[in-house]
């Protein structure tokens, strides 16, 4: 049995959290709300179906315009939501339906709670049914990925705002943060760094990777107590009102070798023709046809795309999806992405928004040495 909780939210502002007295209200913009709301009445209608239940971060976060659905990093969400033709039911725990509704829940959507040990998505789906006589099951979230993918590609004018200023913030972090590094410096060191400075800003570290000189072989390098030598990899994937920004950069404490030079050189000339690829109406599986011929056309052999995945739109997810050869979704405009090709010793990865006037890099400070690569500035090593 849940219990309805009446709640009056605070309407969303561009920043959430006051400075001045420490409060959090929820982010939402009523406006960009209503048109989630719309898409996802569109897909009821093409499927035929009177509501919809969300279950996961994603979609969750996304729906909501914003709100913190978690409490764990690594565990499920603590709410499930049933978007319905009357309107908009969140169920959450009865330990944390105080928090949801002083702190995240966005104006027009009814709260209703279920003990800690009751199961959320079975009293979403009831109230539904006690809402409606003779309503059935609503549809499953897994049913319909493809299209709730498609409602999210396309960054309406509040999360684009909030997305852009989450990225300037993460790429001003990975500027102090390593401008601050030596060679002595451990790879945990940099990490907890970064961490501090991540959290800080009310953001939370999805992922958070480093490699000294002696780990630079490892593309996904979880840190450890090696100090970082003469050159290093760091990578922030950070997460602020369920937007996911997403960067890497390099440091070095010498002049770098004649290979590495090189090598960053290329793997920069990759990365310009998968942006050259990311255009409006081109489908994914097309994308990575070039991107699997960006590197053998830049001297990394055909065979380099096998070594990492090499990113795709991003937005409430890391990657959503990762490009492959089995993705057929359509790039749009006003679309995130987060692209990453790597080398062997070598990786670039920016956020980056597709605009009316084409890529637009979110995760920019310009603090940070850069050089134009095909009419765009680009992240160079930073030499200490």
């Amino acid at each position: 049995m849940s219990q309805t909780i009446t709640a009056t939210p605070t309407a969303g502002t561009p920043s959430p959290d006051s400075p001045s007295t420490g409060k959090r209200t929820a982010p939402a913009s009523a406006a960009d709300r209503a048109v989630k709301r719309r898409r996802v009445l569109d897909i009821l209608d093409a499927e035929g179906r009177d509501s919809l239940l969300l279950t996961t971060h994603t979609a969750l976060t996304w729906y909501l315009d914003g709100s913190r659905v978690h409490i764990s990093l690594a565990g499920d969400p603590i709410a499930a939501l049933l978007v319905d033709r009357e309107g908009d039911h969140l169920v959450t725990f009865n330990n944390e339906a105080g928090r949801i509704a002083a702190e995240e829940l966005p104006a027009g959507v009814s709260l209703h709670s279920v003990p800690w040990y009751g199961n959320l998505h079975e009293a979403a789906a009831a109230v539904g049914q006690a809402s409606r006589a003779g309503a059935g099951s609503p549809l499953a979230e897994s049913a319909v990925t493809a299209g709730l993918r498609a409602a999210r590609q396309q960054l309406l004018p509040g999360e684009s705002a909030r997305y852009a200023q989450l990225s300037a913030e993460m790429a001003g972090i990975m500027t102090d943060v390593l401008s601050a590094a030596r060679p002595e410096t451990t790879e945990f060191g940099l990490v907890s760094a970064l961490a501090a400075r991540v959290v800080a800003v009310g953001a939370e570290p999805l992922v958070l990777l480093c490699n000294g000189s002696s780990r630079s072989d490892f593309r996904h390098p979880l840190a450890t107590h090696a100090p970082l030598g003469r050159r290093a990899m760091a990578v922030i994937c950070a997460r602020r009102d369920g937007l996911v920004a997403n960067l890497t950069r390099w440091v070095r404490f010498d002049a770098g070798t004649p290979e590495e030079l090189d090598a960053e050189a290329r793997i920069a000339a990759v990365e310009a023709d998968i942006f050259d690829a990311t255009v409006p109406g081109a489908r994914l599986d097309r994308v990575f046809d070039e991107i699997k011929a960006a590197y053998a056309r830049h001297g990394f052999g055909a065979e380099q795309w096998e070594q990492h995945h090499q990113g795709g739109p991003a937005g409430y997810a890391g990657r959503d999806p990762r490009v492959t050869a089995s993705a057929t979704d359509s790039v749009v405009t006003n679309q995130p992405f987060t692209w990453n090709p790597s080398g062997p010793g070598v990786k670039v990865e920016d956020t980056v928004q597709l605009t009316e006037s084409g890529v637009k890099v979110l995760t920019l400070d310009d603090r940070w040495p850069a050089t134009t690569v095909n009419g765009l500035l680009r992240p160079v090593t930073l030499q200490l």
